[in-house]
C-alpha cells in the first residue's frame, strides 16, 4: 500500500469513533503515527486494536478536550516526544438538542467549550510547533448545521459556525509560515449514533436521507478521505476553506413539491 504520510505525526481528537476513528485508521495505514484522544478509554482501546490490526502505529490518550490545560499538555508532549507535529484534526464534538426556551446556559457553554474553545486551544498550540517547522496542516470539523439552520440545535450550530470563521482567520495568520488550516463541513454521516437513531425512528431517518440530493447519508470513510486530502501535499495550495462533504445538501435550494 502507498504510504504518503510515512514519518509524519498526527493528533486526532474524538478519535475513538465515527469520522475521527475512520480518519485515524486511514492515516495510520498510510504511514502516519497517529495519536487519538477521547474521553472513554474503552472505546479508545477498541479503536487502537482495530488500527494496529490493520498495521498502523497508534497511541491513545484519555482526555476531555474542554480541559484546556490537559489538552495543551497533551499536544506539547506529543510534539516533544516525537520531535515534530505535522497534522491536527479537531474532531471532538458536543451537542445538546433542545429548543432555545429549554436550553440551559451550561449546555450552551459545554458545546462552545468543545466545538469552539478546544479548537482555538488546539490550533493555537499546534501552530506554535508547525510554524517553527515551517509546515503543517490542521483540519477542523464543522457541520452543515453551521451554515444552514435547524431547529433545536442553537448551541451546536452557533459553536460550529464559530469554528468555520475561526478556521478562516487562523488560516490567514498562518499562511505565511507554510501552515495550512481548513475545515470540513459534514452533512449526515452514518456513524453509530445515527444508525442507532435510524433503528429507533426508521421513517424519520428515511425521509432525512431522501432529502439529501444524493439520496443517502455519507459514511465515515468518505469523510476521512476528504480530511486526508486536506492534510496531504495534494492540497498544498489550499487554505482557509470550509469544504462541504454532504451529498449536495448545503448547495440545495429547497422547493416544496
Amino acid at each position: 500500500m502507498d504510504k504518503p504520510f510515512e514519518g509524519r505525526v498526527a493528533i486526532i481528537t474524538g478519535g475513538s469513533d465515527g469520522i475521527g476513528r475512520a480518519t485515524a485508521r486511514m492515516l495510520a495505514t498510510r504511514g502516519a503515527t497517529v495519536i487519538i484522544c477521547a474521553r472513554r478509554k474503552e472505546k479508545l482501546d477498541v479503536a487502537k486494536a482495530e488500527i494496529e490490526a490493520a498495521g498502523g502505529i497508534v497511541e491513545t490518550v484519555s482526555l476531555d478536550v474542554s480541559d484546556s490545560d490537559a489538552f495543551v499538555a497533551m499536544i506539547e508532549d506529543v510534539a516533544t516526544r516525537h520531535g515534530r507535529l505535522d497534522m491536527l484534526v479537531n474532531n471532538a464534538m458536543s451537542v445538546h438538542y433542545a429548543p432555545i426556551s429549554k436550553l440551559k446556559l451550561e449546555h450552551w457553554r459545554k458545546d462552545f467549550a468543545v466545538n469552539a474553545d478546544a479548537v482555538f486551544v488546539g490550533t493555537k498550540t499546534a501552530m506554535k510547533f508547525m510554524t517553527a517547522a515551517g509546515k503543517g496542516s490542521i483540519v477542523n470539523i464543522s457541520s452543515t448545521t453551521a451554515i444552514r439552520a435547524a431547529p433545536f440545535m442553537s448551541s451546536y450550530s452557533a459553536s460550529k459556525a464559530a469554528l468555520i470563521q475561526f478556521t478562516a482567520v487562523a488560516a490567514m495568520e498562518a499562511a505565511w509560515s507554510g501552515v495550512r488550516i481548513n475545515a470540513i463541513v459534514p452533512g449526515q454521516v452514518q456513524t453509530e449514533g445515527n444508525q442507532d437513531f435510524a433503528a429507533k425512528a426508521p421513517e424519520i431517518a428515511a425521509r432525512t436521507q431522501e432529502a439529501i440530493p444524493m439520496g443517502r447519508g455519507g459514511n465515515p470513510d468518505e469523510l476521512a478521505e476528504a480530511i486526508l486530502f486536506l492534510l496531504s501535499d495534494a492540497s498544498s495550495y489550499i487554505t482557509g476553506v470550509a469544504l462541504p462533504v454532504d451529498g449536495g445538501k448545503a448547495a440545495q435550494l429547497y422547493l416544496p413539491s
